[in-house]
């Protein structure tokens, strides 16, 4: 682990984390916004995804974030598996997500490289449940990578829905987006 840990700890840092947070936060915005198009019996359709739906993939992303941010803070969470739907209702779900990103943002605006550079240690919900330990900075890279990979699979499932989810490239993130926490 010694390896992660300083090659992370160069890598990942508080500028990172605040551009990262941004980021999300910009792109959970753009796609319930165009989730919100669709028809609740759409969004909640098996469309062969991993998680089913669109509406089964934002709550697979909410579940994550929650419990990712427990595992860094060391508050509770009422995760119990990552396929739990947190919320039914399509309304409901979008200001959980909002709630979360303002967690999320709350969360790095406190970061320092000290706590960056800070271990971890948690259990997965299932499977190995062995304790892993690992560096705060490479949890939050797991974090901020996990809500992009599953935000590509809904823009391709809106796609699908003839609903266009809009531009996703970072360096297309308006300059002057700004985080409720930490500004820009």
């Amino acid at each position: 682990m010694p390896g992660v840990a300083a090659y992370t700890l160069r890598m990942i840092t508080t500028a990172y984390c605040k551009h990262f947070a941004r980021y999300n936060r910009w792109q959970n915005e753009s796609i319930y916004a165009a989730a919100a198009k669709l028809p609740d019996g759409t969004r909640k359709r098996n469309m062969g995804a991993y998680f089913k739906s669109i509406h089964g993939t934002l709550n697979h992303l909410l579940v994550a974030d929650w419990l990712w941010l427990s595992r860094m803070t060391g508050e509770p969470n009422a995760v119990i598996s990552l396929d739990q739907e947190l919320y039914t209702d399509f309304d409901e779900l979008a200001r959980a997500r909002v709630t979360a990103d303002d967690r999320i943002d709350r969360f790095v605006a406190s970061l320092t490289p000290v706590r960056l550079a800070e271990f971890i240690a948690y259990r997965r919900l299932s499977g190995n449940r062995a304790e892993i330990v690992q560096p705060l900075s490479l949890a939050l890279m797991q974090l901020f990578n996990h809500q992009t990979h599953h935000r590509g699979q809904v823009s391709t499932l809106l796609m699908q829905c003839g609903i266009d989810p809009g531009v996703t490239d970072l360096p297309a993130m308006p300059a002057d987006f700004a985080s409720p926490a930490f500004g820009q």
